[in-house]
């Protein structure tokens, strides 16, 4: 690889990095073909982006972006040996469930690093971030919050209303009798 290569190279992977709203770090050793091309289909499908890298390009990227300068030591420490790089963009919990799914099921890929919303996770807390909630389940559970005392208030009303028939036609019973 040349120079040019190399800048161009760096250039794309800064744009990656200044674009995603996470990163994460994975080790992809001891992986099948086929099970990097399942891998990376689960990433497609979640509208997430899996790259494997030169650890010496992303770290010079890193350095010459804003995006990641608190972490830097640590994703820096984290680029050695073989290193699938994940960049997420609309959903950063993404990753941490499609990556704990094939670690359940395989052992592999292993969380080297990550960093979601400026915070720095290990692989000691992949489950943490698998259990995070998805943009749309967080979507999901205002609206159901919002909507909670309309139907209580609807309900309310409907309970009146019942209450009021049952009286009415007791009344109306005993008239008649």
């Amino acid at each position: 690889m040349n120079k040019e290569q190399k800048a161009e190279s760096v250039q794309e992977i800064k744009e990656l990095i200044t674009n995603s709203d996470a990163i994460y770090l994975t080790d992809y050793s001891g992986l099948t073909v086929e099970e990097v091309n399942d891998l990376r289909k689960e990433f497609y499908k979640s509208g997430v982006k899996y790259k494997v890298l030169k650890n010496t390009l992303t770290v010079r990227a890193l350095k010459e972006t804003d995006k990641y300068t608190s972490h830097l030591e640590i994703l820096t420490e984290s680029l050695n040996g073989p290193t699938g790089i994940v960049f997420a963009y609309e959903n950063p919990a993404a990753p941490a469930k499609i990556i704990k799914k094939f670690f359940d099921k395989i052992e592999k890929p292993k969380l080297k690093a990550a960093i979601v919303e400026n915070e720095h996770y290990d692989s000691k807390k992949l489950n943490a971030l698998a259990s995070l909630p998805t943009k749309e389940e967080v979507i999901a559970s205002i609206l159901g919050s919002l909507n909670a005392p309309a139907s209580g208030i609807v309900g309310s009303i409907n309970a009146v209303m019942r209450d009021l028939f049952s009286v009415i036609e007791e009344v109306a019973k005993k008239k008649a009798a």
